[in-house]
């Protein structure tokens, strides 16, 4: 896991209050909603909030591309990434 990868694990369980989850419980290329961490559709407002709030990422909610952006911790790292370099 990368150091991004790490920060934006912490973010999640923060974010979304995920207690009886660990760091080290999120694999990067595992799903984050449905079979892998389980997160719904009111998990990804929250936590496209907080992307917004800490790394000034603004994602559109209907956006086609949030799939795959939400797609796994490893995405989502490609994505802050992607957007910092911008």
């Amino acid at each position: 896991m990368t150091p991004l990868e790490h920060e934006l694990a912490e973010l999640i369980i923060d974010t979304l209050e995920l207690e009886d989850v660990s760091v080290d419980d999120i694999d990067p290329d595992e799903p984050l909603f449905g079979d892998g961490l389980g997160l719904d559709s009111i998990d990804a407002l929250e936590l496209g909030l907080a992307l917004q709030k800490r790394y000034g990422i603004k994602l559109d909610s209907d956006a086609e591309e949030n799939q795959t952006h939400f797609a796994s911790l490893r995405h989502l790292a490609a994505l802050v990434e992607a957007r910092r370099a911008s």
